[in-house]
């Protein structure tokens, strides 16, 4: 059960935040205890309207009207009764309650130009009796008064300001359920769970502005780029806050929890751009890794070809791998690039080796039956000769590899397999076919229409011909 106590409290807190004009009734004088009372007039005034006057005000609180019932001022203005009471009290002793009041004091006398002060004479001599009184019956004094006083307040009362503009009514019902959710929030209320009402709705705002500045980012990105963005994003939403915070010391707290919110979605972020730099990176990985195994099996080996395809490799991967997985997937990828290296010069050189035993015996067989040209065969039987038996007599398979002549003969042979126009390891297959039907053509209508003299006719068979004399 609430008690009547914390009613009052609560009932004082709704006021103090929604009224425009606060109306202190006091009796006789001001005691300190009636100035402690204003303690929380006093937080809420320092919190929401301490910055500059006039100017980036959350809302404004009630102005201050001292009210007091007295018949006789000793000489004194009700202003200056206002005055004394908020002087200084001496605390030689250190009081720590003396010290909350002064510090009050302090406060409203900061305050001075939102508060003013109006003196009422008593009603009437029977107390008991006012309830049932009517105007006409009240001192005359009194009721002049009440009159200066109903004109006071209509002259300084105005509608409730918020963010620098006056509330509509659904604006003022809305303000209401936001001090009212603030009010029942504690057992107590205090100027903190107001402001961390009032400033939820613009921490959601804030955080919904920092994850669409985040969800515009095309992920993966470097690690720098990423963090730069994020500051970048994170000035604005301060920005944003500072403009339409309330509250200045316990806005702390919303501040601390609007970057602990961020922090989560920035935290998130980075995960995804590690993961989708990762999934990026691996996939350029793979590619190279793909490419470096079908280069290993080239029909026609050619090194050129080979350190085309593992610089193009190498760029790609350069170029298009971003992100914090970059440096690790580099790593990798020098070590995969550099293993298909060595392993395709090892076996560069054997295979080269056996392709052209292999091709020198299928030019001797072309030139000596099928085109017939003796050139192509003497050619095809000295290449043959050299790679099998000089070599066998003179040098290792191992040792043939660093003689000139076999530097020259991969020269010729990377001239012919591999250029940036030809690559003839993707067109071999195509290039034999063509070759082979225009040696088939030749072989049925090119010897019939022009004879053989356009080769060296070293297989010519005319002796069994038929313009052979006879012989008895």
């Amino acid at each position: 059960m609430m008690t009547g106590n914390l009613q009052v409290i609560m009932i004082f807190a709704l006021a103090t935040v929604m009224s425009s004009v606060l109306v202190y009734n006091l009796a006789e004088t001001i005691r300190e205890a009636d100035i402690a009372r204003l303690s929380f007039a006093v937080e809420l005034a320092e919190e929401f309207y301490g910055r500059v006057k006039g100017q980036d005000v959350a809302f404004e609180p009630a102005k201050l009207l001292w009210l007091i019932q007295r018949d006789f001022l000793q000489g004194k203005s009700v202003e200056d009764m206002v005055h004394e009471a908020l002087l200084h009290v001496p605390n030689s002793d250190g009081n720590k309650n003396i010290d909350m009041v002064n510090q009050i004091r302090d406060s409203l006398a900061i305050m001075g130009d939102n508060s003013t002060a109006f003196s009422l004479p008593q009603p009437h001599l029977q107390r008991t009796k006012l309830c049932d009184m009517k105007d006409g019956e009240l001192d005359p004094m009194y009721v002049k008064k009440k009159e200066q006083l109903k004109q006071l307040v209509a002259s300084i009362i105005r509608p409730k300001i918020v963010q620098g503009r006056p509330l509509n009514g659904k604006e003022f019902v809305y303000f209401l359920e936001q001090i009212l959710e603030a009010l029942n929030k504690g057992e107590i209320p205090s100027t903190g769970s107001l402001v961390e009402v009032f400033n939820k709705g613009i921490l959601e705002r804030c955080l919904k502005l920092y994850n669409e500045r985040m969800a515009k980012l095309s992920l993966p990105l470097i690690e720098q780029s990423l963090q730069e963005y994020h500051e970048r994003s994170m000035e604005e939403v301060m920005k944003l806050f500072e403009e339409q915070h309330f509250g200045r010391h316990h806005a702390k707290k919303s501040v601390e929890q609007l970057e602990e919110e961020i922090e989560k979605v920035h935290k998130n972020v980075i995960m995804t751009n590690e993961y989708r730099s990762s999934k990026l990176c691996e996939a350029l990985y793979t590619r190279c890794e793909d490419k470096m195994d079908q280069l290993q099996v080239l029909r026609l080996p050619s090194m050129a070809k080979f350190n085309a395809g593992f610089l193009q490799c190498n760029q790609s991967f350069e170029q298009e791998c971003v992100g914090p997985a970059k440096t690790n997937y580099g790593h990798r990828m020098m070590k995969m690039l550099g293993k298909s290296r060595s392993l395709f010069i090892k076996e560069y050189n054997h295979r080269l080796f056996n392709w052209l035993v292999a091709f020198s015996l299928v030019m001797v067989v072309v030139g000596r039956f099928i085109i017939k040209f003796i050139l192509i065969e003497i050619g095809a039987w000295v290449l043959f000769i050299f790679l099998e038996t000089y070599t066998r007599m003179f040098w290792s398979a191992e040792s043939l590899y660093y003689n000139p002549v076999w530097h020259v003969i991969v020269a010729t042979w990377e001239t012919l397999v591999y250029s940036p126009v030809l690559d003839l390891d993707r067109w071999a297959i195509p290039a034999g076919v063509i070759v082979a039907l225009f040696v088939l053509y030749w072989r049925c209508n090119g010897r019939r229409k022009h004879g053989s003299s356009w080769l060296l006719p070293l297989y010519n068979n005319n002796k069994g011909g038929p313009n052979r004399p006879r012989s008895d």
